[in-house]
């Protein structure tokens, strides 16, 4: 399931002030709160698919199919994500980190599924083009001058057409053509907001205060909008390639 969680008005009272050592600090904090969200996620997701005991507590030793546990697993870190604002003003630096690694816990749990969808190979083959695609947009988001603020309102729009596209084929239409040309998008759309995050916080960075409380919770939800632009890419480039589905 796709998520992107809006957290515009919590950088919005960020002031910008230019900063370049500041800057780099806090995009490397970012960075290192979301590779250890990444490695929580990928451990919870190879444990429940491949351990048989925690499998079965999530879904149907024989059909594989979900159970009332396995749904309320996988809605839940909608859920967390949607409430994350409201969590960042109301609890301190340990209390989000502790909902952050949560959320991330749950987000890879839930993803256990993809072990029995797709074979390993396709999984760790479109995991490592993942991180190539996202690596390669992070830098790009970093380093280049040009301003993609423009471009956020625009992507975050195209992101919200995708996700009612989406229903409607699941609901309504079951074509698989036009889940294909969404996973196109969807890919396109978060290689995109990668570059534009990444500057955002780049931009964040600059204006805040190193090592105080305010900046340290800043860079969880910084890592966290990035994580789920990793995680994103990964499920539709897992859908565009995915052809040795099982």
């Amino acid at each position: 399931m796709e998520t992107k969680t809006t957290t515009g008005y919590v950088y919005e009272n960020v002031s910008h002030i230019e900063n370049a050592d500041a800057s780099r600090k806090f995009i490397a904090n970012v960075f290192l709160w979301m590779f250890v969200a990444l490695c929580l996620s990928a451990f919870c997701a190879y444990i429940f698919a491949f351990n048989r005991e925690l499998s079965s507590v999530l879904r149907d030793p024989e059909t594989g199919r979900n159970n009332i546990y396995g749904t309320i697993v996988m809605f839940s870190p909608l859920i967390i994500a949607f409430a994350f604002n409201k969590i960042y003003n109301s609890v301190g630096f340990v209390g989000l980190v502790l909902v952050f690694l949560l959320f991330a816990a749950l987000m890879g749990t839930s993803l256990s599924f993809i072990f029995y969808a797709y074979s390993l190979t396709t999984v760790y083959t479109v995991f490592i083009t993942t991180a190539v695609v996202f690596g390669v947009m992070a830098v790009g988001g970093y380093i280049t001058h040009q301003d993609l603020t423009k471009f956020g309102s625009l992507l975050i729009m195209l992101l919200i057409g995708i996700i009612i596209a989406s229903f409607v084929n699941i609901l309504l239409l079951h074509s698989s053509g036009l889940d294909l040309i969404i996973s196109y998008a969807g890919a396109a759309i978060f290689i995109g907001l990668t570059a534009y995050d990444v500057q955002k916080l780049k931009r964040i960075g600059a204006g805040l205060e190193y090592g105080d409380a305010s900046g340290k919770k800043m860079a969880i939800m910084g890592a966290l909008t990035l994580y789920l632009d990793f995680v994103n890419l990964f499920l539709f480039l897992l859908r565009i390639f995915g052809g040795n589905r099982r």
